[in-house]
């Protein structure tokens, strides 16, 4: 219980407090309680002595921008909370803005619905555990027409796949008039809310991320983009899975987080991340490989990522699990004439006047490799 340190008559400081034992508290109550001309009970006291305290330490606790609290005082916290159910697998948990990057034509959007589906009617992938509820989902469908997504879900536009009611895709209303007042980005973030309030729904997938800002490639773009989609996480408790590009790259090196298109900002403020890669021993073949985890060691990295093949048995297109392999094996193996093209094209890109980090970005290389071919 709290009192206060100046006279009763006086406007109480909720920042100078005395703080008087439980064993004191109750002592203090019982023998208010047994004064016969007193009709307030124990509860009562206990009740508003608990209001008393718990409004002296968000007092204490908060420091303009900052809650401050021992570290015990945030496990307590903390405790009260879900512990996150898995996904899709170790590579996304609950309450998780995760990233999922690749190149072009790898299988982002084929995954991302497949993981949807999977969370819409509670079945798992193969390989790949589910703990979460069966739940709503919404799926922000920025590449697709609708008769491209009826293809992809269906046997030459007929025999379609039953997607569950819970699996809620999402596309811009080209007839949609934008307030003058607001900017696109503005208007798009403020009706991407308005579906999450209306829905319901607590699990988001961005197809893609790039949609949600004109350019991401630059830490002043990419920093506002996911403050915006990390304050939307935190206000609703959502798990979010968004997608985004690789910029053109080296395919005979692993990949790693400096791959993604405004790495640094997009790693840095996701929870979590991983990729897809592309084989070279078979062009059906798929890797999936961890790049980030907050929730989980990183099981899945380049000596044990995840093999799939692209299927579409039926009417359903998606990413089949075979088993797993070291990345090593699936990457692109450079003959010398591979190099000697590389070279000829660095040199010639490099007298056409662009700079060593143009280059490097357009052949898929590294700056080094650049500098090194240009003084063969």
């Amino acid at each position: 219980m709290i009192r206060p340190t100046s006279s009763p008559d006086s406007t109480f400081n909720k920042q100078k407090v005395e703080y008087l034992p439980q064993s004191q508290l109750e002592a203090t109550c019982n023998t208010i309680s047994e004064t016969p001309e007193s009709d307030i009970g124990v509860k009562d006291l206990l009740s508003e002595a608990d209001v008393l305290w718990k409004q002296a330490e968000i007092a204490t606790e908060s420091k303009g921008l900052f809650t401050v609290k021992t570290a015990n005082r945030w496990i307590e916290q903390a405790k009260t909370r879900p512990i996150p159910k898995m996904l899709y697998g170790e590579f996304w948990f609950e309450s998780e803005l995760c990233i999922m990057f690749a190149d072009t034509n790898l299988g982002k959007s084929i995954l991302a619905v497949q993981i949807g589906n999977s969370i819409s009617n509670g079945e798992g992938i193969s390989g790949f555990n589910l703990e979460a509820k069966t739940q709503k989902i919404l799926y922000f469908d920025f590449e697709l027409s609708d008769k491209q997504f009826e293809n992809r879900y269906s046997r030459n536009f007929a025999e379609h796949y039953n997607f569950s009611d819970n699996f809620i895709r999402v596309e811009i209303n080209p007839d949609a008039t934008i307030p003058e007042d607001q900017s696109f980005e503005d208007f798009l973030n403020n009706s991407i809310e308005r579906t999450i309030i209306e829905t319901g729904a607590k699990v988001l997938i961005i197809d893609n991320i790039t949609y949600l800002r004109n350019e991401t490639e630059k830490a002043k773009d990419a920093l506002p983009l996911m403050k915006a989609l990390k304050a939307l996480k935190s206000k609703y408790g959502l798990s979010i899975l968004a997608l985004a590009h690789t910029p053109k790259r080296d395919l005979s090196k692993p990949i790693t987080r400096n791959d993604l298109q405004g790495s640094k900002m997009l790693i840095n403020f996701c929870d979590s991340s991983f990729s897809i890669g592309e084989s070279h021993t078979d062009k059906n073949l798929r890797y999936i490989k961890q790049i980030k985890a907050r929730n989980t060691e990183i099981i899945y990295d380049t000596e044990n990522v995840i093999v799939c093949q692209m299927d579409k048995s039926f009417n359903f297109l998606q990413l089949e699990f075979l088993g797993f392999g070291t990345e090593r094996e699936h990457l692109k193996q450079l003959t010398e004439q591979d190099r000697k093209t590389n070279i000829e094209l660095v040199k010639e890109l490099s007298k056409g006047g662009k700079s060593q980090r143009q280059i490097a970005h357009e052949v898929g290389i590294s700056v080094g490799c650049v500098n090194k071919y240009l003084k063969k």
